[in-house]
């Protein structure tokens, strides 16, 4: 089971590196570490696993952040109209992008990055990734395409960003006039009870 200790931290020598294609079919190792990344993910949304182990709350997590250097990345993220994209990815590749441009509100979050950040990422509207896609009832990878927009698209560019040995914090801007925010910020109504909000 990985914990916080096991993941590597800005100026790692791995999260600066291109990470390496998997061979396929998969390795006892490599299937392990896939399944252990997904697991991670979707512990540390689990209030009870939270305070058990101390664990960050993530929607992804990429194998560079344990310090194996290989394409690999799981996702378990819930978009904003409750679809859930629960993904453990090999070997994902970026085939489509969309010229437009977005961000994410107040700025991304990597549990790589221990410190506060300023600035706001830039990131493709729309985009398709083909990967394989570990699915555990078969015990197999099967080939996927997946298109993706708006807060999920951010997520996953964001982990196929690790395995380019790219931070979020190498490319924070203090405003992107031509981009977009990926959802709108609704301020709550300060007639209203605080409880209400």
């Amino acid at each position: 089971m990985i914990l916080m200790k096991n993941i590597i931290r800005e100026g790692h020598k791995t999260l600066e590196t291109v990470a390496k294609p998997v061979h396929v079919p998969l390795s006892k190792a490599d299937k392990k570490t896939l399944k252990s990344l997904l697991e991670f993910v979707i512990n540390s949304q689990d209030e009870t696993m939270v305070e058990r182990y101390d664990l960050r709350p993530a929607v992804g997590l990429a194998a560079p952040q344990i310090n194996v250097s290989k394409r690999m990345f799981a996702v378990h993220v819930h978009d904003l109209d409750g679809t859930l994209y629960s993904y453990a990815l090999v070997n994902p590749v970026l085939k489509e992008k969309s010229k437009d441009l977005i961000y994410l509100p107040g700025g991304e979050g990597c549990l790589s990055v221990d410190r506060e950040t300023e600035g706001l990422t830039p990131r493709y509207r729309e985009v398709v990734f083909e990967a394989l896609a570990y699915d555990d009832v078969s015990d197999l990878l099967v080939p996927v395409a997946l298109h993706l927009e708006g807060y999920v698209g951010i997520v996953f560019q964001h982990e196929y960003d690790h395995l380019n040995g790219i931070l979020f914090t190498t490319k924070l801007f203090p405003e992107l006039p031509h981009a977009e925010p990926a959802y709108k910020v609704v301020e709550p109504d300060e007639s209203l009870p605080e409880n209400h909000v």
